[in-house]
């Protein structure tokens, strides 16, 4: 009888073990998600909008087309790759002083990382301003060196959006609060479509609109963020400090770092 009774609570307790494994599972699994699925949603829609307005380009021309494709794919992705690693810090330093508790700190850090990021951006723009002659010294084809220089110029304020978009991403992914990048990703992706099509077929701006139609797609986004820090984030963003203009050479060495390690 009393060997039966243990075999039965034995039984019993691998039952709960087993419930409250599976419970823990749940549990982790939807924490994952709601960090993974937002930053899935704005890692798909941020590519989209770029081949939405690949797309449009391709219709107005080829050389419109190749001129695109050249800058994209060479200029902007080695300084996004740059920018992105040098975001991650921001991430590790609101991470570090979010599980501390210095929720005020978050907003510093924040403000550093437009700092040290925004000056890395400054120091790539002459690579796009400069784009035609360094294409031509390169040996690119005229017509397509001369159609760089002005679509090149269009990728100027998308080096801004990116240093506030990345940052402002990691400083809310930092309190779990990541959805809203998703969200407004989506939005952006949608209104791309939308503006393009009115901007390219419609009214007929070719690369105005579609580069146009670009950065104003983009700069929402960080706008939609910015908007979201202000109101729904009290405790970590206290508004701008003086505190963000010292102590810069840590949140540099660190955003240098993390930039070369991920580029």
């Amino acid at each position: 009888m009393d060997e039966n009774l243990e075999l039965r609570l034995i039984a019993e307790r691998e039952e709960e073990e087993k419930s409250d494994l599976k419970r823990r599972v749940w549990v982790e699994t939807k924490k994952i998600w709601s960090i993974a699925f937002p930053t899935m949603l704005t890692k798909v829609t941020s590519y989209g909008m770029i081949v939405v307005t690949q797309s449009f380009l391709g219709h107005i021309g080829e050389v419109q087309l190749a001129t695109f494709a050249l800058i994209q794919s060479i200029y902007v992705r080695f300084i996004n790759g740059i920018l992105i690693g040098m975001s991650s810090a921001t991430e590790t330093l609101c991470g570090q002083a979010f599980g501390a508790g210095q929720y005020h700190m978050m907003g510093i850090y924040l403000q550093r990382s437009w700092l040290v990021d925004g000056l890395t951006a400054t120091v790539s723009v002459p690579l796009l301003v400069f784009a035609s002659p360094i294409f031509k010294l390169l040996g690119q084809e005229e017509e397509i060196a001369e159609a760089a220089g002005n679509i090149s110029l269009w990728f100027i304020p998308m080096l801004y959006q990116m240093v506030f978009q990345l940052t402002m991403q990691m400083f809310l992914q930092a309190q779990l609060k990541n959805f809203i990048v998703g969200w407004l990703s989506a939005f952006s992706f949608a209104l791309h479509l939308l503006l393009s099509w009115i901007l390219v077929y419609k009214l007929n701006w070719g690369v105005s609109g579609a580069m146009g139609s670009l950065n104003i797609c983009c700069w929402i986004m960080v706008v939609g963020e910015f908007v979201f820090i202000l109101g729904w984030c009290p405790n970590t963003w206290k508004g701008f400090s003086k505190a963000a203009l010292y102590d810069l050479w840590p949140t540099i060495k660190l955003s240098m770092a993390s930039g070369l390690m991920i580029w």
